[in-house]
């Protein structure tokens, strides 16, 4: 029965007001009943010379009602036990269905206590004896109808009609069979006060009601699990058919439930013994649903926390990073798993694990100790944009694990990739089968994701480039999302900075910020380190290993680790320079810049560290540093690929890749990036074809004065 929502249970309405009868009005009385005075009221008296009003409290005015018209003065919605019919009086029966006696069936909670004399109950016949039957009613009712009621003796396992005539003093129940020829049947629920899910530790060793969504169903060697979710949080509740074997089948994850059961205490947390769990329909189910999604839209309100450093740009960014936050508390609120796909590199990395850091917290708060096996995920991703075949496995892991244990298709969380055109073959993939996908990323946006994605930040969108890390927007965003990470991963910033080579101001502000602790040359072996590691880890998270480079554990196990992988790593890049840099082809474009090209498929290593874009990155470095005070490009080429390193050349590497496609259409040109660092790939036939057209548009770009090396930093 649902609350009148205009009079919300009253059963009237206040429509003015009228002066109190009982002290016309002036809200106080000069004369008390001493019998029933109370020691204020006698003080107030003596002291003042008068006392409140009784019936207005003092105030002087008594409200005037009338009957509620939407619910006839009932204040709640009365409906037919039976057909559902709605009533006008408080009744259980309709006119129709009264004409029928009733046939009571007693849900699996009830107990002696939810019967009544006289009425009549449907049972099944659990054993015989020489003096009669007994018949239970429900799990923990039974009676015994006496040999003298019965006209014939029935079978074990017969269902059958009794009325009870009588429950004894020390709690027996006699019963009587009858056999109505017309009934109506009418479930009769066990009365509780409604519990919340966050109370039930007080509770424990009590029967209990809740009401809520059900957000996982795992089955075990024994109990089926329900997580069940009302608005103040989650419960385990354990429901028990037989070892193995699924009970409640016909519940599933989403579908709004009535448990009763009793509390109790497994492995330190609350878990509730279902005795009876039913699905809610309409108008309740709504209800119940409601309240939750409020209360979990509440509860997942981003922390409004001050950015670490000053930056115009965040400052404009700051709606949609709390969007990214809000969306991700949301998603840990309902124990929605959450996948978080990563570029490989020191920016992609630091931006995931500041993510991380902050949710797995939440998600072990929310859903227990084990809860971020089931409920986390993360993978990078070896190229800079969603690729097919990452889509493909996310999507193969998400519908094996609802198949398994029924969750919730997962919440995608893209980081340094997911904003360019290259991403839309995988988002539409992921659109077929519901997955809700954001974005943090800073490289060059196409307007074509956002109809993809729950959210987007992207410094672009906000006047900036990608000299605002994708590492320094994720760190602010999980400050927000739990502030209490700050102080492990405030340095994650800065090691994005070096790693990508931001030259935005807001990078020398966070290395300043952590400057008593790293020094430059310190955040620059942590990049380092990082991208060695990833390149060995290939599609692996390695979070013990990324954890201890990123000094999120022991202090002298980070140290260690970093020098040692900073050592391979220099070795292998000294090994590849030395193969590669006598291989370079240098020539002077018109426009001043010195081109730079070099064949990483014939004149560097393969399949080994440093792969074919850090090779261009550090040749690139090392030509730099040879044409001082010029405007440098790097191309490194392999096959059907090329990679475009820049220095004060204003290029724009996505409208580049855009005009291959149109002049060389048989090309199979695609590609992207960052506006001035990026990479091309191409069919191998046209690779000549391809690379002279770009030379022609470097050629024809604009450049920046490079500031001589003598006077950097």
């Amino acid at each position: 029965m649902n609350l009148c929502e205009r009079c919300r249970g009253k059963g009237y309405l206040v429509v003015g007001e009228k002066p109190c009868p009982n002290c016309n009005g002036s809200g106080k009385t000069e004369s008390i009943s001493l019998g029933a005075a109370s020691d204020k009221d006698m003080k107030e008296l003596i002291e003042r010379g008068s006392t409140k009003c009784s019936v207005c409290h003092g105030s002087g005015q008594i409200p005037v009602t009338e009957p509620c018209q939407d619910c006839e003065g009932l204040g709640r919605e009365y409906l037919c036990v039976v057909c559902g019919a709605r009533l006008c009086s408080k009744k259980e029966l309709c006119e129709r269905c009264s004409k029928k006696p009733l046939v009571h069936v007693l849900d699996q909670a009830c107990d002696s206590r939810d019967i009544v004399v006289g009425e009549t109950y449907q049972g099944k016949v659990s054993g015989l004896a020489n003096f009669g039957a007994f018949v239970d009613l429900c799990e923990s009712v039974r009676g015994l109808a006496h040999n003298k009621y019965l006209k014939a003796r029935p079978e074990v396992g017969d269902t059958v009609f009794v009325a009870v005539r009588n429950i004894l003093p020390n709690g027996n129940i006699e019963l009587e069979p009858v056999e109505p020829k017309e009934y109506n049947i009418v479930e009769v629920e066990k009365e509780l006060p409604l519990s919340k899910a966050a109370d039930l530790h007080k509770q424990v060793g009590k029967q209990i009601l809740i009401k809520g969504e059900v957000i996982q169903v795992k089955q075990t060697g024994g109990p089926t699990i329900f997580t069940v979710a009302d608005d103040s949080g989650l419960v385990f509740c354990a429901a028990f058919e037989r070892a193995g074997v699924r009970a409640y089948a016909d519940i599933d994850s989403e579908m709004m439930v009535r448990v009763i059961g009793e509390a109790t205490m497994r492995n330190n947390q609350v878990q509730v013994e279902i005795k009876s769990m039913k699905r809610l329909w309409g108008g309740e189910a709504s209800q119940v649903k409601d309240q939750i999604e409020q209360a979990i839209d509440r509860r997942a309100e981003p922390f409004d926390t001050q950015f670490l450093v000053e930056s115009e740009i965040m400052a404009r960014l700051r709606p949609a990073m709390k969007a990214v936050a809000k969306e991700i508390r949301r998603a840990v609120l309902k124990s929605k798993p959450i996948v978080v796909r990563h570029h490989a590199d020191a920016d992609g990395i630091t931006a995931a694990v500041a993510i991380e850091t902050a949710i797995l917290p939440l998600i072990k708060e929310v859903g227990g100790p084990d809860a971020e096996y089931y409920n986390y995920r993360r993978a990078p991703s070896k190229a800079p944009f969603y690729e097919l075949e990452d889509v493909t496995k996310d999507l193969s892991y998400a519908l094996e694990d609802s198949a398994r244990h029924g969750q919730k298709m997962p919440l995608i969380v893209l980081m340094d990739n997911g904003s360019t055109e290259e991403d839309v073959p995988a988002m539409r993939q992921a659109q077929v089968y519901g997955l809700e996908m954001l974005v943090v990323d800073h490289h060059h946006p196409h307007k074509i994701v956002d109809q993809f994605l729950i959210a987007h930040v992207n410094p672009a969108h906000a006047g900036g480039d990608f000299g605002l890390t994708t590492g320094m927007l994720a760190t602010e965003i999980a400050r927000m999302i739990y502030p209490q990470v700050e102080n492990k991963i405030r340095h994650f910033p800065a090691v994005s900075a070096v790693g990508d080579r931001s030259e935005a101001p807001e990078a020398e502000r966070y290395l300043k910020l952590v400057e008593d602790k790293y020094r430059k040359d310190d955040l620059k072996k942590i990049a380092l380190a990082l991208d060695y590691e990833a390149f060995w880890l290939r599609f692996n998270e390695g979070r013990g290993l990324i954890n201890d480079i990123l000094c999120l554990g022991r202090l002298d196990r980070h140290q260690r680790i970093v020098e040692l992988l900073c050592e391979q790593a220099n070795a292998a890049i000294d090994e590849q320079l030395r193969a590669s840099m006598g291989n370079v082809k240098s020539t002077r474009l018109p426009n001043g810049v010195i081109m730079n090209v070099l064949d990483v498929e014939n004149f560097a290593h393969k399949f080994t560290f440093p792969p074919p874009g850090k090779t261009s990155g550090e040749v690139h470095d090392r030509l730099c540093q040879k044409f001082a005070g010029k405007p440098v490009v790097t191309i490194g080429y392999g096959p059907d690929f090329a990679v475009l390193r820049s220095r004060a050349v204003r290029m724009n590497i996505p409208l580049m890749v855009k005009e291959l496609m149109e002049e060389i259409p048989n090309g199979g040109v695609s590609g992207g990036g960052h506006l001035v660092v990026g990479s091309i790939k191409f069919v191998g036939g046209m690779r000549k074809e391809v690379l002279a057209k770009l030379a022609e548009k470097i050629a024809a770009c604009a450049v920046d004065e490079v500031v001589p090396a003598a006077r950097k930093d």
